[in-house]
Formats: C-alpha cells, sequence, structure tokens
C-alpha cells in the first residue's frame, strides 16, 4: 500500500493534489509557524526581531551580574529559577517595542554624536582616563560584538533616550506633592529624652538548672555543632617546594654579580590629571603654576575632581605628550596640556627616585628567584615521587618529612574557611577542596586535588564529627547569658512603658527620668533622619515624627539602647523643595512615567515568542 502512495505522490494527479493541501495548510496560519519568525529570531515585537544573538548577550550579561553576588556562575536550572530568560526577554521586547516607535517618528543619531558616545565611554577608557582603542576592542571581543554592532546599540539607545526626552523631559513635579514632600523631608522635631539601661532595672536572678534546661531545649536549633572533617592536608607548589630550599650568601652574592646591571630601579612618578572644560581654567592653572601656587588650592577654586593615574615610569604611560610633561615637572609641580578631551592639567605628587640596586636591597628576592628555579626543575620529579609514596599507602605526614613540605592538621567545615592556613590554596579554589574532604570516606585513599599547572593537594581524612545538639555542659554559659539578656530586656520594656503612661498621664519628664535615676537630655532640632552623635538616631525619630507636637512614646534605636521621648518642639518646613531633592524627584517621576509608557508600547505592539529558538537560545548559554 505504502508502494502505491509513493507511485500516485510521483503523479501529475498526486502533484495536483498536494499543492491544493499546501494551500489549504497555508490558509489555516501553517505559512506564519513556518516563516513568521526565523530560525535564529526568539521574539517579535510589532516588526522588530529580537535575534538569538542578541537574546544571548543580554542572558549571559545578566548571568556574569548574578555571579558576581552569589560567588559562582549559574546553573541553567538556577537562571530559570530566578527568572532571568523572562526577565531579559520583557527588557529586550521594551526596547525593541520603543526601536519601532523611534524608527516609525523617523528619529536619528549622527554619526559625529555616536563619535562622542564612544570617546566618553568609561568601558573603553585606558590607563590615562582617556579613549583606548585597544580596550575598546578588547571590550567588543570579550562581549561578542562587531563595531557595527556596537553603533548600532549605540544608535537605538541614543533614539529611545531621544524618545524620553522628547515625551517626559519637562515632566515637573506637581506643586502640592512637592510642598507635602517638603515637609516630610525638611519637617523639625526636638524632643527631651532618657535613656533606660540596664543600670536602671534590678538585676534578674541566676536561672535553676530546670530553667536552663527548658531553655535550650526550646531553642535546641541554636545550639548545634557543626559536621567537622579532621584531616592531614599536603600542598605541593613551587613555592611550597621553594620554601624547603636553602640558598648560600655566596650564591646569592654570585647571582647579584651575574645580574647586577639589570637590577636597576627606574624613576617613577605619581601622577594626577583634571580635565578642563574652558579656557578659563586652563588660564587659572597656568597663572597658578607662574606663581608656584598650590595644586590643590587651584583644584578647589576651578571645582575639579582630580583623576589619579598611578605612580608610573615615563615607559609606562602610552602618552607621549603626557609622559613627556609628568617628567619635566619637579614634585609638586603642574602644567597645562593638550588633550583628546580639549585641555587638562598634569600634576607631580611625588617622585621616586631611580638608580642601581644594591645586593642588601636585592638580597633576599635574589634568594627567592634562586629558590624558585629550583623548585621548578624539580617538582615534577617531586611529584611523581609523592604519587608512588601515596599509591604504596605511605602516610601524609611521612611524605611531609621526606620532602621537607608542611604538614596542615585541620577541622574543616562546610564553610571551607579554615583552609586559609594553606597560603597556596587561593580562596576561589576552597569549595573544591572542601567538596572532596565532604565526598571522602574514612580509611580511603584519596587523589590528589589539581589546581592548575604544579598544583597540588593531598588529604587524609582523619576523623568525623557529625552534627550534633550541644549538651547543657557544653553551652550552660552561652544559655545563662541568653536567659539573662532577655530578662534584662524584658524588664528594661516594662519599665520604659510604665514611664510613657506616666508621661500620658502628665507627669514631667524630667521627674520621670529622676525617679529612674537618669539624666533628662535635650536633643537638636532633626529631621527624620535623626540627630546625629545623639540617641535619637533615624529609628528614635521615626516614632518621635509618628504624632502630634506633643506626642510622648518610646523606641530602640541602632544601638540597642531603648529611649524614652516626648515632643517639645515641632517646626514646619517653609520655603521650597530643595533644588536637588526636587530635581531627583522629578527624575523618578520621569522614569515612573516612562515606564509605565514602554509597557503600553510593548503590550499594543504585541509579543511572540519562538519557543523553540528560545530554547535553543537557552541551551547554547550553557553549552559555551
Amino acid at each position: 500500500m505504502l508502494d502505491s502512495l509513493r507511485l500516485f505522490a510521483k503523479s501529475w494527479m498526486g502533484k495536483i493534489l498536494g499543492a491544493f493541501l499546501l494551500v489549504g495548510l497555508a490558509g489555516f496560519g501553517i505559512n506564519n509557524v513556518i516563516t513568521d519568525l526565523g530560525g535564529s529570531t526568539v521574539a517579535r515585537v510589532g516588526d522588530e526581531e529580537i535575534s538569538s544573538r542578541d537574546f544571548l548577550r543580554a542572558y549571559r550579561g545578566q548571568l556574569n551580574q548574578i555571579a558576581q553576588q552569589i560567588g559562582s556562575m549559574p546553573t541553567l536550572e538556577q537562571a530559570e529559577s530566578f527568572g532571568v530568560p523572562s526577565l531579559v526577554l520583557q527588557s529586550l521586547a521594551q526596547e525593541a517595542a520603543l526601536d519601532g516607535l523611534a524608527h516609525r517618528m523617523g528619529l536619528g543619531v549622527s554619526e559625529q554624536k555616536l563619535s562622542e558616545f564612544l570617546r566618553e565611554d568609561p568601558n573603553f577608557s585606558g590607563t590615562l582616563g582617556t579613549f583606548d582603542p585597544a580596550v575598546f576592542q578588547q571590550v567588543l571581543q570579550q562581549n561578542g560584538m562587531s563595531e557595527s554592532e556596537y553603533f548600532e546599540d549605540q544608535a537605538d539607545s541614543a533614539r529611545r533616550q531621544q524618545l524620553a526626552l522628547s515625551l517626559f523631559g519637562d515632566t515637573s513635579l506637581p506643586p502640592t506633592a512637592a510642598q507635602m514632600l517638603n515637609r516630610y523631608i525638611a519637617d523639625q522635631r526636638t524632643v527631651d529624652f532618657f535613656v533606660i539601661s540596664d543600670t536602671n532595672v534590678p538585676m534578674p536572678p541566676v536561672p535553676t538548672e530546670e530553667e536552663l534546661a527548658a531553655y535550650l531545649a526550646e531553642h535546641q536549633a541554636e545550639y548545634r555543632t557543626v559536621e567537622t572533617r579532621q584531616v592531614q592536608l599536603l600542598a605541593l607548589s613551587p613555592a611550597s617546594l621553594a620554601a624547603t630550599k636553602t640558598i648560600s650568601d655566596e650564591a646569592v652574592a654570585a647571582e647579584y654579580e651575574r645580574t647586577k646591571d639589570s637590577l636597576t630601579t627606574i624613576e617613577r612618578r605619581n601622577i594626577q590629571q583634571a580635565v578642563l572644560a574652558s579656557p578659563e581654567q586652563a588660564a587659572l592653572f597656568e597663572a597658578g603654576a607662574a606663581s608656584g601656587r598650590p595644586f590643590a588650592d587651584v583644584v578647589a577654586e576651578a571645582g575639579l575632581t582630580v583623576t589619579d593615574l598611578g605612580t608610573r615610569g615615563q615607559a609606562e604611560i602610552t602618552d607621549a605628550t603626557l609622559a613627556e610633561a609628568a617628567f619635566s615637572l619637579p614634585a609638586g609641580g603642574y602644567r597645562v596640556i593638550s588633550g583628546v578631551a580639549g585641555p587638562r592639567v598634569v600634576h607631580v605628587q611625588t617622585i621616586e627616585a631611580g638608580g642601581q640596586t644594591s645586593l642588601e636591597e636585592a638580597r633576599e628576592q635574589i634568594r627567592e628567584n634562586l629558590a624558585l628555579a629550583e623548585a621548578r626543575k624539580e617538582i615534577a620529579e617531586v611529584l611523581d615521587q609523592v604519587e608512588e609514596l601515596r599509591a604504596a599507602f605511605r602516610p601524609l605526614s611521612e611524605i611531609a618529612e621526606r620532602f621537607g613540605l608542611e604538614l596542615y592538621e585541620v577541622g574543616v567545615t562546610q564553610s571551607g574557611a579554615e583552609l586559609a592556613v594553606i597560603a597556596s590554596l587561593p580562596e576561589s579554589e576552597r569549595p573544591r577542596v572542601v567538596q572532596s574532604i565532604f565526598a571522602a570516606q574514612e580509611g580511603n585513599l584519596t587523589p590528589a586535588i589539581s589546581l592548575g599547572a604544579n598544583n597540588n593537594i593531598w588529604f587524609d581524612l582523619e576523623a568525623i564529627e557529625p552534627a550534633r545538639d550541644q549538651t547543657l555542659d557544653e553551652v550552660r554559659d552561652a544559655v545563662v547569658a541568653a536567659i539573662t539578656a532577655e530578662r534584662i530586656n524584658a524588664a528594661i520594656a516594662t519599665e520604659a512603658q510604665a514611664a510613657v503612661d506616666r508621661l500620658k498621664a502628665g507627669e514631667p519628664l524630667a521627674d520621670v527620668a529622676a525617679s529612674l535615676s537618669v539624666f533628662p537630655q535635650l536633643s537638636p532640632p532633626f529631621n527624620r533622619g535623626g540627630a546625629e552623635g545623639t540617641s535619637v538616631d533615624g529609628l528614635v525619630a521615626a516614632a518621635a515624627f509618628d504624632g502630634g507636637p506633643d506626642h510622648h512614646g518610646m523606641a530602640i534605636n541602632q544601638a540597642g539602647e531603648t529611649v524614652v521621648f516626648q515632643v517639645v518642639e515641632a517646626v514646619p518646613a517653609e520655603g521650597p523643595l530643595n533644588p536637588q531633592t526636587s530635581a531627583s524627584l522629578e527624575n523618578e517621576v520621569r522614569v515612573g512615567l516612562f515606564g509605565d509608557f514602554v509597557s503600553a508600547v510593548r503590550d499594543e505592539a504585541g509579543l511572540r515568542v519562538n519557543e523553540q529558538a528560545l530554547q535553543q537560545a537557552l541551551t547554547l548559554s550553557t553549552a559555551q
């Protein structure tokens, strides 16, 4: 039957029927599925496409940010649990919707403006703080971008910025809102207050054995040990092997004579520079240099921010103009020179003189170099011998003694903090060592842990101390302290509430304070941030602003002090809102409005996702 169907399909009647079927299927939308979103298109917003390349670049950038926060690159499963794919797709969809609107409105950006963006981008600045083409190419390569893609992205970004400014650039804060915010920010209050501490309440009795046992049973989760694994560790690296070498003074002296012509110190200078925004600023610095005026004074008058370029030799400075100027000035001198972004002033803070290095100055460095050279020659042979001894089940203590290496005996927990005793073990590699230690079984021979070229660690698991509940005898002092602190805090809270009740009944705060043998204090006027240098911090200030001009109450500040207060003066803010604050709030309003606008534009344009291309992109991101 199948053969008959194949023969029919090859006939002219079969071909006509196949054509009708294709047309019919196209009428039901199959054509859209095939052609509307290409294989390299993850999604489409209106007429704008989001390519797999754009999605991968944004997705990897988001993963890198998460990795910096959690200390490791998240897996695909972790990224999905964090909602990263969805967040990246929504962000790209918003940008695509705006790009489509900007194109329809005919917005554009000139090549001159794009060039300015390039020169001003701090990501492409070299060591001198100016645009460096090599850094530009390096950053593009790291991000998998070509120059054309970079400028296209910058142009899209500029058009989106134009769109935001044209629609919301003149948005201002409503006067009523400004007045309310000004009252909230700048209203001031003054309070009488006193602090109740453990000296103002009776010392609670010592807890009984029954009370201690009951408390420990209720809080047992707070009093547990963590699993600890007792291990012996042996580290072998060129540095650890070099530490076993003894280099004679004669060898050091001979090496010095052989290399002394190269043991010179170059002159180095600590250099600063500042870009000058106007000819008037340049004239100010030229006049200051001519009159011998201190550089810091001229900088303060000009209101500039100085960039510290660090301490450098002349050959280390790629800017020839800067190098010539910096190494022609005396210590403390400065001079105006030209630059890519306009005139700038160069200042030499200090000068480190160069010259011939003496034997005494170079002795320890030469000794270390010779020891390290010997270690590098021997390390492969030592490594083979250690592995042979391990295969013969020789203990690490014997191996360490044979080669003069240091043996570490450590109780390791899951945190791995105890491994800090091994200087040659980078902190970033501790999790690998901890993982191996906690995967090992007592009595089994464990393999070496390779940490890179010629850097290995071996360990023997000596004992396992499992996590367990601590007994009362082990934590008696801690439990006594915890119960005593709880009772003192409860007594202070009771005393403070009683003081507040007396204030509510009309008793003067000074009398209440006197009955508790404390002195009342008058705070300086403060806003909601509190009075710096007093017990009235932001938490107490918030409580003080929680009522009217005659408000009283209590609050515990960040230092743990219990403060009883009574408002004695409430001063409403007058005048307009601070210009800087007003500008910041108006910007927040614009950002909020623009965010709502972007969401509406995206929703109107419609988001269509190619799930197959999306999954392929996510799979590709984990493979690379």
